[in-house]
């Protein structure tokens, strides 16, 4: 079993992986080739709910993904991160380990001085990861996200060698789809994924943060995305901000890095309603640098949605929030001052 692991490893590297010194023509981990046989995202494909909330093996690359702003009793500031990945070799599933579905979970805790993070593999095909519905869930080893198929109530667990965590998120509001009712763009030349979210979760629970318990409340966002080619040839990255404001009024905005940066983003009013944001709304500019992991990664950003009277600084909760591994990228909560105020996330990816 483990060296059918680790063969399923070594063509998981060669199928996404761009090889030394192809991360410029190839994008973040590979998202900008092109691969021939997969399932491709169609403007008005229509949903099917439970059942798109699973997995969709006949795409390339998938990903259920939360971040949560939390705080405790005493008033300090946390982040939590739990994403599960799906990647495939082959648009199909088998039982067994030619299964070509290979998974990766990570998991994180950011609070202001410490970033405590794990990540774990798996092949499909032999239960140990996967996501299904009636009841929903999605699990690698004993990592879960689990709850109902209407994604109104979910549990989240996860952990590492010096923290674990248990949440609770309910909400009442509906899914947000974003760009064409879920068809994404990603840049000029078409790229596309399938993308909706659920914005809008009230937190409860516990982290377990080297050894010292602590009870949380707060908020979480969770990001749905599925595709088989999101990034052109030319993008190496995105800079991706979810911004929770303290009127209750939310936007999701991101900018790919390329030739020519595409930008793109949802508004979302405090009742849930969402429409999209054109790129012309979008200013996004990066106000101070930090070295991080050896990378200089810009960390403080002015947004500016100045059709929406937005005009906002965000910074981290903490410079390193660095999420290591074979994927390497930053990733973790921000603070927001300005026009508005709130708490948010920050993912940036591809800065090599």
């Amino acid at each position: 079993m483990k060296a059918s692991f680790l063969a399923a490893i070594v063509l998981f590297l060669g199928a996404v992986l761009p090889t030394s010194g192809a991360a410029q023509n190839a994008g973040f981990a590979g998202l900008g080739q092109d691969i021939a046989g997969f399932a491709q995202p169609q403007v008005n494909q229509p949903w099917e709910f439970p059942k798109d909330h699973a997995a969709h093996p006949n795409y390339r690359i998938e990903w259920w993904y939360v971040t949560a702003n939390l705080q405790d009793k005493q008033g300090r500031d946390f982040g939590v991160q739990w994403t599960l990945f799906r990647s495939a070799l082959r648009p199909e599933t088998v039982l067994g380990w030619n299964d070509p579905q290979i998974w990766m979970g990570h998991a994180a805790i950011t609070s202001a001085t410490q970033q405590l993070t794990a990540q774990r593999f798996a092949r499909g095909g032999v239960g140990i990861a996967g996501a299904k519905t009636t009841p929903f869930e999605a699990w690698i080893d004993e990592w879960k996200m689990q709850g109902s198929d209407d994604f109104s109530s979910l549990f989240l667990t996860a952990g590492g060698a010096d923290f674990t965590y248990d949440l609770n998120l309910e909400t009442d509001k509906p899914l947000i789809f974003h760009g064409q009712n879920g068809y994404s763009v990603k840049s000029e030349g078409g790229q596309a994924s399938r993308y909706y979210s659920q914005s809008n979760y009230q937190v409860t629970g516990k982290l377990m943060l080297l050894n010292e318990e602590i009870e949380v409340t707060g908020t979480a966002w969770l990001d749905r995305e599925f595709s088989s080619q999101p990034l052109a040839p030319d993008q190496q990255g995105w800079d991706w901000f979810s911004l929770n404001f303290d009127d209750g009024s939310k936007a999701m905005v991101f900018r790919l890095r390329g030739t020519r940066d595409f930008y793109a983003g949802t508004w979302i009013t405090p009742n849930g309603a969402a429409s999209a944001l054109a790129p012309a709304e979008i200013i996004l500019t990066p106000k101070r640098y930090a070295l991080v992991a050896g990378r200089k990664i810009p960390v403080d950003w002015q947004v500016i949605l100045p059709t929406k009277g937005v005009d906002i600084s965000v910074s981290p909760l903490n410079d390193q929030s660095w999420m290591p591994g074979l994927f390497a990228y930053w990733e973790g909560p921000i603070l927001i001052n300005g026009t508005r105020s709130g708490r948010g996330y920050l993912e940036m990816t591809g800065y090599e």
